[in-house]
């Protein structure tokens, strides 16, 4: 048995085809994100993955819609979102596949 920790991979992402990882694949990409209240990240889309987020603890606000523990938002490829973490949240982020270089920021987002 391997005993690794989240903090030791890059922003959370522990499989995919990136380094570190403790998986390596192209086909998918996983990681557990944890986020400050108040953290946001910029309005961005998927040309070829489709994006699989299921909140864990805490609540934010994805492409305007506020969602909570246990919910689980899925943006499919050219479906736009941004977040905005209304109280510290932990989620888990699931990207298939795990398309390289294929997070693209919306015009115009400050």
């Amino acid at each position: 048995m391997k005993v690794d920790r989240l903090d030791g991979m890059l922003g959370g992402w522990f499989v995919g085809d990136f380094e570190p990882t403790l998986y390596r694949t192209g086909a998918v990409e996983v990681a557990v994100k944890r986020y400050a209240e108040g953290e946001r990240e910029r309005r961005h889309h998927h040309k070829v993955a489709t994006e699989i987020t299921a909140i864990i603890s805490g609540r934010a606000r994805m492409a305007g819609r506020d969602v909570g523990p246990g919910e689980i938002v899925t943006l499919a490829p050219g479906e736009s979102s941004d977040f905005a973490a209304l109280s510290d949240v932990t989620l888990v982020a699931v990207k298939i596949p795990g398309a390289r270089n294929d997070k693209y920021e919306d015009e115009g987002d400050a």
